[in-house]
């Protein structure tokens, strides 16, 4: 247990960053979770908690009660995300060897809904005030963070980033599939998640914040994530708290937006058909929106979910796309925190598959790969017990100053296609392989 925080939010004037919070991702350490101009950004680390095994989520809600119940808190501007937060990401795994993480930064800076603020937050004894909190963000902003490269322009690179297979090769991975399907036909599960992992290889060094940076901009639809060497954009937000309200995002199916090329009419128009006409697709999303809802349902007194799934246009991609809403129930005398709800929904079958015990039992026979982050939990929660924490998709992990291992997964059904598969992982590794300057 480290010592007793303390923290000071402050307004900041939004003229400072008139590009939103990604111009503040300018470190390759940087803490980040951002969507459009919104979001949260932390630097430098106050306090860090870890964890692995089963029970890594009720341990690291703890934890973090314990820490802000304990800490003394000056807040100004009052709202989700203002006071004492922490970063966190968590293995998908109990049985991963991979660290789950909660971090505690020292500064933190936020905008919402066109409210910007600045929060300090520290175990030491001296004194908080406004201009001692700006000046620390100065520092930190205009400090050179160890190991940062600076990129050029991809066609002038000497040395072209590279690409290797990871656990399995791709002919491997569609035996897997193919063994997938099989398992399914016999009845034991209705859906399997298979995920895959690429190297890629950046001679003149991987440029973190250069990689949130574009992730940002090109998929501003998506929440970008930044924690701890675990970079990506994602489309699926497992759970969002807002005092008595949680939200959730689930996505399942998937078509390449490269696949609608030649095709007669509008491209939405052509998603539309092949995706919502489409009864494997169809089945995929409402094994998905099922999962969660009959998880979330033990927590929630009301709750809804669109009763026709809508179409989330990306870059890259379609997805099939359903949005919950419920208001939370008090369990116990008290609403749920954040990791209580996370430790009840993960993993949902849009990345384990179902049954769950049974799909991850399978996951574990035929991917010969330890996950890690992907796929687990990535997001943040304050002390007030507002949070969002999205499922750590279409992301990597920097491995060292050079390699990047990327992530990519699909919903194995009864009619699923090896090739087609294989070849959806190809347009969910693209949002990193583009930011990486890597041609896909």
């Amino acid at each position: 247990m480290t010592s007793t925080l303390r923290t000071l939010t402050v307004p900041l004037d939004g003229d400072s960053a008139p590009e939103g919070l990604p111009s503040y991702l300018v470190r390759d350490d940087v803490l980040c979770w951002t969507r459009r101009e919104a979001g949260l950004v932390g630097f430098g680390e106050a306090a860090r908690f870890t964890a692995t095994g089963p029970e890594r989520f009720l341990e690291a809600d703890i934890w973090w009660r314990h820490l802000v119940i304990e800490a003394d808190i000056t807040d100004h501007v009052e709202c989700p995300g203002t006071g004492p937060v922490a970063f966190g990401s968590f293995a998908f795994s109990k049985a991963s060897a991979q660290e789950s993480r909660l971090i505690v930064p020292e500064i933190v800076v936020g905008v919402r809904d066109g409210r910007a603020w600045l929060t300090q937050i520290t175990a030491d004894d001296g004194e908080l005030t406004e201009a001692g909190a700006f000046a620390a963000l100065k520092g930190w902003l205009e400090s050179d963070p160890a190991g940062a490269v600076e990129l050029t322009d991809p066609a002038a690179r000497p040395d072209q980033a590279t690409l290797k297979t990871g656990s399995l090769s791709e002919q491997d991975w569609m035996d897997a599939v193919t063994a997938g399907v099989a398992e399914i036909r016999t009845g034991k599960l209705e859906k399997l998640v298979l995920a895959r992992d690429v190297v890629a290889t950046v001679p003149e060094g991987v440029n973190a914040a250069e990689v949130l940076r574009q992730l940002a901009g090109r998929y501003r639809e998506c929440w970008t994530y930044g924690v701890d060497g675990l970079v990506g954009a994602t489309p699926e937000m497992l759970i969002q708290v807002e005092g008595r309200t949680a939200q959730a995002r689930v996505l399942a199916g998937t078509l390449d937006r490269r696949d609608a090329v030649g095709e007669a009419g509008l491209p939405l128009e052509y998603a539309e058909r092949v995706l919502a006409g489409s009864e494997k697709q169809r089945h995929e999303h409402e094994i998905a929106i099922q999962s969660l809802t009959t998880q979330l349902a033990p927590f929630s007194e009301a709750m809804n979910a669109h009763d026709e799934p809508f179409i989330l246009e990306l870059p890259n991609v379609w997805h099939l796309a359903s949005d919950v809403k419920a208001e939370l129930a008090e369990v116990e005398g008290h609403v749920p925190t954040c990791l209580a709800l996370i430790n009840a929904l993960h993993p949902t079958a849009a990345v384990c598959g179902t049954p769950t015990q049974v799909a991850g039992a399978l996951i574990r026979k035929l991917e010969h790969l330890d996950r890690g982050p992907y796929a687990g939990p990535v997001g943040w929660l304050d002390a007030a017990g507002n949070g969002e924490w999205g499922i750590a998709l279409r992301g990597a992990v920097i491995e060292t100053p050079t390699t990047v291992r990327l992530y990519a997964g699909c919903g194995i059904v009864e009619g699923s296609q090896p090739e087609a598969e294989l070849a959806e992982t190809w347009a969910k590794f693209r949002p990193m392989l583009e930011s990486l300057g890597i041609s896909s």
